[in-house]
């Protein structure tokens, strides 16, 4: 068994690991949820210290699947370790969302070395299929505009919602054929480049999902640059991201956590401070930018 993250970090400071999954469709198939399982299962491994959802954790929005949901990953719920926020797959069936992310459409989470903005990009349009786009109102910005201001020096902040800000390319014959009929099911939020506009210097990462390949860009490469990082469908992926953070920052490349590949074992597991290599996460791959560029490089 794998040596666990908080134990080999524990020789390098005060130094957390925060994951992010998204777009997880509990209940689309047995095998999908099995990869969930997975997921779950590798996260406590290692033991991350948050995970945060950025929407879509229903394929129906079915309460059948949103209590499967609590089942799988009811080790870090009911240890307040995981933060979640709408989709809109979430608003279909018996629209879940309101047991997702009960109460006003942008709230605060604090975690250890974490400052977490929720938002609810979705809306009632969303308890159709043909409508998946999403929702973002002046109101949402005023008020993470507000969040914002309450944020404190120590801790990495986090904007999390389910709905892309800017634009994406188009990643599937759905998507091509949204874009090309002028639909909007895959257009990113209205509001979006106001939203990015109003979150800079003051926030470190954008996490959002939604579409189901991966895409990362540094949206203000300031002396504090916002990342903004979609992590893709990560049961589709069978893996999720995960951020190093301490003291308010990043502090080592972002890396991906699977379920595809075998625990290591003792005799692989030296740590290791180096920029391209992680320590003690097993299963990880390395330099985020082998996928994505060199977008996201410290």
């Amino acid at each position: 068994m794998a040596t666990p993250y908080a134990a080999v970090m524990s020789n390098f400071g005060d130094t957390r690991a925060l994951a992010h999954l998204s777009d997880l469709h509990i209940g689309r198939s047995q095998a999908n949820d099995e990869r969930a399982r997975g997921l779950c299962r590798a996260l406590l491994e290692h033991a991350v210290d948050h995970v945060v959802v950025t929407g879509d954790l229903t394929h129906r929005g079915r309460t059948t699947e949103w209590t499967t949901f609590r089942d799988i990953f009811a080790p870090f719920l009911r240890n307040h370790r995981m933060t979640l926020v709408p989709g809109n797959h979430d608003r279909l069936g018996d629209d879940v969302a309101g047991e997702i992310m009960p109460g006003e459409r942008v709230q605060v989470e604090t975690a250890p070395g974490l400052y977490l903005v929720r938002v609810n990009s979705t809306g009632p349009h969303n308890r159709s299929w043909l409508h998946g786009h999403g929702l973002l109102t002046l109101e949402d910005i005023h008020a993470v505009d507000a969040a914002l201001t309450k944020a404190p020096a120590h801790c990495m902040v986090v904007l999390l919602l389910h709905h892309h800000p800017s634009p994406l390319p188009d990643d599937r014959t759905v998507e091509r054929l949204s874009s090309l009929m002028g639909w909007r099911f895959t257009s990113e939020l209205d509001a979006g480049g106001l939203l990015l506009d109003r979150v800079r210097h003051r926030c470190d990462l954008v996490l959002h999902g939604h579409r189901h390949k991966p895409a990362a860009r540094i949206v203000h490469d300031d002396p504090r640059p916002v990342r903004m990082f979609n992590a893709g469908s990560s049961t589709e992926l069978a893996k999720g991201c995960l951020f190093t953070h301490s003291n308010g920052h990043m502090s080592a490349p972002l890396s991906w956590l699977s379920i595809s590949e075998p625990t290591s074992g003792p005799s692989s597991r030296s740590p290791a401070r180096s920029r391209g290599n992680r320590p003690g996460i097993s299963g990880v791959e390395n330099e985020l930018s082998s996928l994505l560029g060199h977008q996201l490089a410290l």
